[in-house]
């Protein structure tokens, strides 16, 4: 910057975002689009030291279009309340940060230097083809795509081949459908799908890392970094591959899903070698993890056993899930966990690290639907019908899929919960749209609202601790 002074009213609103007001009240745009507008000016005073950043001043306008078109004729730049903005390296924003916790939050350990490997989501740029949620419909359509002619694939299925991608190359390349590459894709959350899993049928397996959830048992984290103000950050959990918007829609601005599996197993080229669990090793940072076993007064053991005074990596796991779950902890450094990966506080004692890892493991089992707590009353299906999902709302407890039947006893913040950009109650029904359901589709569903229930539950819990 080379400016003197850079005032920037910034006139709020970008409608896909559903922008609101401080108060919560609809803020409109000043213009019939739906990006959000600033207005900047730029004042080259001739008076900036050399080497010197600019001054930035920033002023924000909520409200309705017709309060922003009076105050904007009402007044000047000298009669505007600017505040001046600290410049903090390396971001610069130009707009207002609360960093008052910035030491506290610093103290903590970076997710992703405690997890030595960690990866986006796979990208198959042809969901549509490769991924499904009836593992039969797949394997049909992949027989269909070796046993077709291109035009016909291309009219059929709409396959639109690319500069790195070619229908007759990927014939030639896989010859016929392997049955062993259709695997389990955690592809949204509680929606897991069957993936034809070949590295030439899809733009980015990314198999180095992928393939640690194929070997034999794992676990992973998953969470995103918000790319639009309008998204929080969000952690969830898989035991497979995972896609890129698993934990929030990429083109909408929640961000990328990123997961790092618990353990690493042996590697031949890009083949994962299938030979048990013995030769598997923490994927974790051995320099944190002494911190954390320093701190305890307790000795880490890369498997998990009944030893006293061990802890092993899903111990730790557990702790950094219980505590991303944490309100407080989200309200706190909301500002931090926007702008890069989550920094986690080392555990203060042994006391409060083994009870916050207790709450995360039943978070971990809850949305791995693996919980016990699952099997309990909770919604019932009262009406025999069609089946069929058509227009899925929300009225009074019931979640409807069509005119007349319902879901009974749906609390209304387990309808509206959100994981990363998805509310999962909502978005598990309405992906379904047309379709009929069968009893595993009901007893699932009823699950994901007793999952999402506790949920919040636990969350209440681990800020009590």
């Amino acid at each position: 910057m080379t400016e003197q002074q850079k005032p920037l009213p910034t006139i709020f609103c970008e409608e896909p975002k559903k922008e609101a007001c401080p108060d919560g009240s609809p803020d409109k745009n000043v213009f019939d689009i739906q990006q959000g507008v600033s207005i900047n000016l730029f004042v080259k005073t001739g008076k900036k030291k050399k080497d010197a950043l600019a001054e930035v001043l920033h002023y924000d306008l909520f409200g309705q279009r017709e309060v922003k078109y009076d105050f904007l004729w009402k007044n000047s730049i000298a009669s505007l309340p600017f505040a001046k903005l600290d410049l903090d390296a390396p971001q610069y924003f130009f707009v207002r940060k609360d960093f008052t916790e910035k030491k506290i939050y610093d103290a903590g350990f970076v997710i992703n230097d405690l997890f030595d490997n960690n990866s986006a989501g796979i990208v198959t740029a042809r969901d549509y083809f490769v991924i499904d949620s009836d593992r039969a419909l797949l394997i049909n359509r992949i027989n269909s795509f070796f046993s077709s002619e291109k035009n016909e694939l291309m009219n059929r299925f709409d396959l639109k081949e690319n500069s790195t991608w070619k229908i007759d190359n990927t014939k030639n390349t896989a010859k016929s459908l392997d049955e062993k590459r259709i695997r389990i894709i955690a592809y949204r959350p509680f929606d897991d799908r069957y993936v034809y899993y070949d590295k030439s049928f899809i733009d980015r397996p990314r198999i180095e890392l992928m393939g640690h959830f194929l070997s034999g048992d794992n676990v992973g984290l998953c969470w995103i970094r918000p790319m639009s103000s309008n998204y929080d950050f969000s952690i969830f959990i898989t035991d497979s591959i995972i896609d890129q918007c698993f934990a929030g829609n990429k083109s909408a601005g929640a961000g990328i899903s990123y997961t790092s599996p618990l353990y690493i197993y042996p590697q031949q080229g890009l083949q994962i070698t299938i030979d048990g669990t013995n030769h598997r090793t923490p994927n974790l940072n051995l320099t944190i993890v002494d911190q954390i076993a320093n701190g305890l007064g307790l000795n880490f053991t890369p498997e998990k056993d009944e030893t006293p005074g061990t802890f092993a990596p899903i111990d730790l796991l557990d702790y950094i899930y219980a505590v991303l779950h944490s309100p407080s902890y989200r309200q706190k450094f909301q500002e931090f966990l926007k702008i890069d990966f989550p920094r986690i506080p080392y555990p203060a004692d042994q006391q409060k690290f083994w009870k916050l890892a207790e709450l995360g493991g039943e978070l971990r089992q809850l949305h791995l639907l693996e919980s016990p707590q699952l099997d309990r009353a909770g919604t019932t299906y009262p009406v025999a019908g069609s089946n069929v999902v058509d227009k899925v709302h929300y009225e009074d407890g019931k979640v409807y899929i069509n005119e007349a039947q319902y879901f009974d006893g749906v609390p209304q913040s387990a309808w509206e919960f959100y994981i990363g950009g998805y509310q999962p109650a909502q978005k598990w029904l309405k992906d379904r749209k047309g379709r009929t359901l069968n009893y595993n589709d009901v007893k699932h569903y009823q699950r994901i609202i007793i999952a999402l229930t506790e949920t919040e539950r636990i969350m209440g819990e681990i800020d009590a601790n």
